[in-house]
This record gives C-alpha cells, structure tokens and sequence, in this order.
C-alpha cells in the first residue's frame, strides 16, 4: 500500500510463493487509516474485503470493473454516471451491496467503468474521480523507481535462507521510504507536491553523503551537518510540471484493451 501523492509506502507485506495477492492484501486492509480513500486494482475488487473496508470508520475505494462484472441500475445520477446493485451472496453479507458506477473514455484508451464506494454525485463529481482514479499510475512509477533506479535490475535477492530474505526485503523497503521521506520534507519546505523532486537525482545525492559519513568522518556533530547540506542540494532537484495533456495507450495487448465497451450493467429496477 502506497500513499500516491508521496509514494511513501504505507503498508508492506509478502509471503511464500503459494499465497496470493489478495489474502496478503486483507492484511493491508487493516492499516488503512480513517477518512481516507483507497485506489484499488481491479484484481483486489474483493466483494468481502471492501464491504468491511467501507463500513469501518468511512473509508472509501475506487476501483476499475472487471470484464465479468454484472451491476444492476437503481438510479441515473447523470450522463455514464449510476447507482447500481452489487450482489453479493455471501455469509454474513447483505443480499445487494449499492454503489456507484460512472463509464467513461479517456482520449487514447478504450472505454471503462469505475466502481466506487462515493455515492453522492455532488459531494464527488464524476470527473474528479476519474481523475482520482488515474492518480494510481504512480504505483507503477515507484515500482520503476525501486527496480531501475534503487535496484539497479539486479532484482535477485542475495540471501539463501527464509529469515535472510525477509530482512533483505524490508531493508529495501525502509531504504526506499528514508529517501522518500527526505523528498517529501524538501517538497513540503519549497511548497510543492513531493513528486516534483527527482527521485533519481536524490537516491544519488543519498548515496553520495553515505559515503561520507564511514571511517573517521563519521560522527555525532557530522551527521546533522550531512543532513542539512543534503537538503539544501535537494531544493534544486525540483521537476517541471508533468504534461498531463499527453497520451501514450499501451502498445502490448493486454487485459486493458480486450475490456468490452463497457462493463455490463443490467436493467434498471
């Protein structure tokens, strides 16, 4: 789990290889603090998992639909946009589940529907969920940030035992969240969103003052000193705004371009 507009990472687990994303995840799912908004793929569109999540302290989700996701029509709220129907048909669950389907079509891509725990059409327009939704792409940034960058793609854990493994793992994680943090303070002091600082240029401006402090400049005075000249090179490291007008669909055919127009959706009751 991932804080999107930080890419600090706020929840982290793995396993053996034979349990799957989603039972790791209902771990996550407890971490989530209230108030918030979770931005979920479609592969953790879980009908058991998110009803607990929406009815504990008002937490709320968006996701994509999956091909095969059938949705009955209880109100229009406006043009593509609809409360619907969710069976559930589950223990412990209610028959139906309401929620909130909006279809839509970005230039480039094929058309879409998103499910979403928001149901009010003016508390959360339309649009500015869409837009919310593919705010998720930063996942995938960090991904590229841990694995290119930080990693280097030399992906392959070094140790040879379980407990060696899990310790590799989350030194990786922490190393990662330590220089994230950093970026988020510099962004916070110069008033800019932490994704303006360059992750690459500040993994290296990490790297270097580390250097310093080994041997016999390491000591208690130093530190602070590193600190504060690191976050002075940091300031510079700010990004220009990102082009979001641009469009690049995905060139591989993959799940997301063999969706349907549009999710089914059945008649309206």
């Amino acid at each position: 789990m991932m804080a999107l507009r930080s890419h600090i990472l706020a929840g982290f687990r793995f396993a053996d290889y034979h349990t799957g994303e989603t039972t790791l995840a209902r771990d996550i799912w407890r971490e989530i603090p209230e108030n918030s908004l979770v931005i979920v793929d479609r592969n953790f569109l879980v009908k058991k998992d998110l009803v607990h999540l929406e009815t504990s302290g008002n937490r709320h989700w968006i996701s994509r639909t999956k091909s095969n996701t059938t949705l009955a029509i209880r109100e229009t709220l406006g043009r593509d946009d609809y409360l619907v129907e969710w069976d559930l048909n589950a223990p412990g669950l209610p028959k139906t589940w309401t929620l909130r389907a909006i279809h839509y079509q970005r230039k480039g891509f094929p058309r879409a529907t998103l499910l979403t725990s928001l149901l009010d059409p003016k508390l959360y327009p339309a649009k500015e969920i869409v837009a919310l939704y593919h705010e998720r792409w930063e996942a995938v940034i960090t991904y590229d940030e841990i694995k290119t960058h930080m990693l280097e793609r030399q992906e392959t854990i070094r140790s040879r035992s379980p407990e060696g493994v899990r310790q590799e793992l989350w030194g990786i994680a922490i190393a990662y969240n330590l220089v994230r943090l950093e970026m988020e303070r510099t962004a916070a002091e110069l008033g800019v969103p932490p994704t303006r600082i360059s992750f690459v240029h500040s993994l290296a401006l990490v790297r270097e003052e580390l250097s310093w402090l080994v041997g016999p400049r390491l000591s208690l005075g130093t530190i602070p000193k590193r600190m504060q000249h690191l976050r002075r090179l940091m300031k510079r490291l700010v990004l220009p705004e990102r082009r979001t007008a641009r469009v690049y669909p995905p060139r591989r055919q993959g799940q997301d371009e063999q969706l349907p127009a549009q999710a089914p959706l059945g008649r309206p009751r």
